[in-house]
């Protein structure tokens, strides 16, 4: 596109979108790949019962996106309360003295180790399956695709170390993974329906030890390979890095297109800010995923523990 030509409509940018492939009503995307069948052959990759947490530890000082916040707070009330009740002893509630603290959290989904729901990226205001934001915003969230309509992951996840196949302990800012990257980490396995595809990039190295620098830009998988990852109808696929894609992008007239189409064109889920290097230092390629979500209703992600499983 030059610059004297005018962007595409939404519908021209979408024509042949929607319905997606599983109806006009279907909530779950990408993720009906997975089938008794996939669950059952990704269970029988467990040999050793080792399991490796692919989550970063979330809390206030982590890097972000612009605007997005954690914040946390523990409140001790009960501890006063308690000593006021008729029952009371002297240190608590009853004969033994129990008190207890709760933290109340005030934050989005959409920071830390999450996973995107369907409802969160969109052309202009479609949404995957061609829902328009106005007509499926709530107050609460979306009436329509909330993280609450997802169901929970367990497939056979593999670990492509794109860094070790570039000869490089961590990829540059706007460094685009390509087909050919991903057939060379893949050496002679092969991505089924369902399957969940993750890259390590080195990138998430920096999380902890350079947030600023980490936050500023991210190497990703480029469109030719959305494209191909949608092509082998995978469930879902993630990075070690805070979004997913290249930043700067591929064309910089189109910042975020690399998830912007899984998620609205062809409703892969997105997994985002993943902690890989153990798991790629280890050698890990082929295992069991289990990737569990909160029932958030109307929610545009959700919080995950990514659990790698050999």
């Amino acid at each position: 596109m030059t610059q004297t030509d005018s962007p595409p409509s939404v519908l021209e940018r979408t024509a042949g979108w929607f319905p997606s492939r599983w109806g006009p009503d279907d909530e779950a995307g990408a993720l009906n790949e997975i089938t008794p069948a996939s669950v059952l052959a990704a269970v029988s990759l467990v040999r050793t019962g080792r399991v490796l947490d692919l989550a970063h530890v979330l809390h206030a000082d982590v890097p972000a996106f612009p605007g997005r916040t954690y914040r946390s707070y523990l409140t001790t009330n009960a501890h006063h309360v308690n000593r006021r009740r008729p029952d009371a002893g002297p240190d608590g509630w009853g004969r033994n003295a129990v008190n207890w603290v709760v933290e109340q959290i005030t934050a989005t989904q959409q920071m830390g180790t999450h996973l995107d729901a369907l409802n969160h990226l969109q052309v202009g205001d479609r949404t995957y399956n061609g829902h328009r934001l106005a007509d499926i915003a709530e107050e609460h969230g979306t009436n329509r695709l909330g993280v609450d309509t997802l169901p929970q992951v367990v497939t056979r996840g593999l670990l492509l170390d794109v860094a070790a196949v570039r000869g490089v302990t961590c990829l540059e800012p706007g460094d685009v993974v390509t087909v050919a990257d991903t057939e060379a980490a893949l050496g002679g396995l092969s991505v089924r329906p369902g399957d969940a595809v993750l890259f390590h990039t080195g990138w998430g190295r920096l999380w902890g030890a350079d947030d600023d620098r980490y936050a500023g830009g991210e190497p990703g998988p480029g469109l030719a390979l959305a494209a191909w990852l949608a092509d082998h109808r995978v469930a879902l696929t993630g990075c070690d890095t805070w979004s997913y894609g290249p930043v700067p992008a591929e064309d910089p007239a189109e910042p975020f297109v690399v998830p912007q189409t899984l998620n609205v064109r062809h409703g892969v889920v997105v997994l985002e800010n993943l902690r890989l290097a153990e798991a790629a230092d280890a050698g890990l390629r082929e295992f069991l995923l289990v990737v569990s979500h909160a029932k958030l209703r109307g929610a545009t992600g959700a919080w995950i523990t990514p659990l790698a499983i050999t």
